[in-house]
């Protein structure tokens, strides 16, 4: 009887993806996420799930690979040109984190607004009435204009929400053809100069690759505040603590880095206006479960010779 594709995850799945990979494939989950263990590893391997950035060479590591699926919609974990040149199909899961994504950016918008960490742990620590002096200057929701940038599965997700507390809600994207009533297509200037609140949630790519600088940063009105939930790297993260320590912004929120994980000395944690997270966003019991499923049904497909349905590199059968 032939032995059972390897499949190698980079991180774990939830239980009901392994469960489906049962007597179809072996798993192995890699014990850390390290280039070295993962260019290891993935020598034996024909299927790998992927939830961390790979190794720029694993795919030179890697003679058995036949199949690669992402964990999640972000493709630039991937190296995409090495997979397409080996004919290495990959597949994705679009919008399995969505709605998780979208609920974190309002959980950060209203905390930057309401501070109501900042607040329990001034009544806990300091009592009730230095506690409620740091309400002063608390902002609603209601009436801004929300500012998005990308108008993916998140972005539609963010806007749909960002409609339902009375925001005006402004995006900027490729195709602003695609948006529904009620949401203005704006240029990214004028996003940044109208907005009071600003999600970023595009993908990143050469387009988008610093694409948040300095300019645009000094572009935003007084009291505006800002959520990253796409990739550090659309964002100068320098410029940002600059926007930040100046009251150029009011505050941020960021769920992505440039370099993750972020360095324990990193000027970030100096900024006490800054809101930080270690790429959670989309981290739910919910979301992880999704994931999971997606990720492992398009790798049996792929193991079986099928093409994936949420196919990343479609050319490889061209």
């Amino acid at each position: 009887m032939a032995e059972l594709p390897l499949v190698l995850a980079t991180n774990p799945l939830d239980p009901s993806g392994e469960a489906m990979l049962q007597g179809h494939a072996r798993l192995l989950v890699a014990p850390d996420a390290s280039p070295a263990t993962l260019n290891r590893l993935v020598s034996e391997a024909e299927g790998l799930i992927v939830r961390v950035a790979l190794p720029p060479d694993i795919i030179d590591h890697a003679p058995r690979l036949r199949a690669i699926a992402r964990h999640g919609a972000g493709l630039d974990m991937i190296p995409m040109a090495a997979a397409t040149a080996r004919r290495i199909p990959v597949a994705f899961v679009p919008g399995a984190n969505a709605a998780a994504v979208a609920e974190y950016c309002f959980a950060a918008l209203m905390q930057l607004s309401r501070r109501l960490g900042d607040i329990d742990v001034a009544l806990r620590r300091d009592g009730w009435s230095a506690a409620r002096q740091l309400a002063d200057g608390a902002g609603e929701l209601s009436g801004r204009t929300l500012g998005i940038v990308g108008f993916g599965n998140i972005g539609r997700r963010v806007a749909a929400i960002g409609a339902g507390f009375g925001l005006r809600v402004m995006v900027h994207t490729p195709r602003p053809g695609l948006l529904p009533e009620g949401v203005l297509p704006v240029e990214l200037p004028e996003l940044f100069r109208e907005a009071e609140r600003i999600v970023l949630c595009c993908p990143l790519n050469e387009q988008t690759r610093g694409m948040v600088d300095a300019a645009l940063l000094r572009l935003v009105r007084p009291g505006a505040v800002l959520v990253n939930v796409a990739r550090g790297a659309v964002l100068d993260e320098a410029a940002l603590a600059d926007a930040l320590r100046s009251g150029q912004l009011r505050g941020a929120a960021l769920d992505v880095f440039t370099t993750q994980p972020l360095a324990p000395e990193h000027p970030f944690f100096g900024l006490p206006n800054l809101l930080l997270t270690p790429h959670i966003a989309g981290l739910t019991s919910d979301s992880l479960r999704q994931m999971s499923q997606g990720a492992v049904a398009e790798m049996l497909r792929m193991l079986r010779g099928e093409r994936p349905h949420n196919f990343a590199n479609p050319e490889i059968y061209d």
